[in-house]
């Protein structure tokens, strides 16, 4: 059973930012931010009470500005999807999960180490250049949860 419904063109849209955002990090690394995009999806709290479909999630804005910055200013997100990506991102629909970003709400690319909290939460790991953070004990059980 997927862990969040979804639809075809969410499966192209979640490949397209799994793409721009961490192609040079290589399957794994796409994976790692589909992981994020769902679990988002699923998380009925902080910043993410909105937000219940793929769609919700790649679409959200926070500050006047896009959570994921290549909806922005990433040309990779407005190219076509790849079967290579369509076939990660289901994976991660229909439930793939692992470290560092099995519970991960939150990712970013620091150019330097990745610090050890992220506007208070939690560091979980790194994957090449990606640092990944998940929320802080007793704020989002739902994350957790399926």
């Amino acid at each position: 059973m997927p862990r969040v419904k979804y639809r075809d063109a969410d499966v192209d849209l979640m490949a397209r930012m799994m793409r721009a955002e961490a192609e040079g990090e290589g399957k794994q690394g796409m994976l790692y931010v589909g992981n994020v995009i769902v679990n988002r999806a699923v998380a009925d709290c902080l910043d993410f009470r909105d937000v219940r479909s793929i769609e919700d999630v790649i679409f959200q804005v926070q500050g006047n500005n896009y959570s994921f910055e290549a909806v922005q200013k990433g040309n990779l997100f407005y190219q076509r999807a790849r079967s290579t990506e369509k076939r990660l991102a289901r994976q991660n629909l229909e439930n793939w999960r692992q470290h560092p970003a099995k519970f991960a709400l939150w990712y970013f690319n620091p150019y330097a180490p990745c610090p050890p909290t992220w506007y208070g939460q939690p560091f979980t790991g790194q994957f090449k250049n990606h640092c990944f953070y998940e929320p802080a004990a007793g704020t989002c059980a739902s994350v957790y949860m399926g």
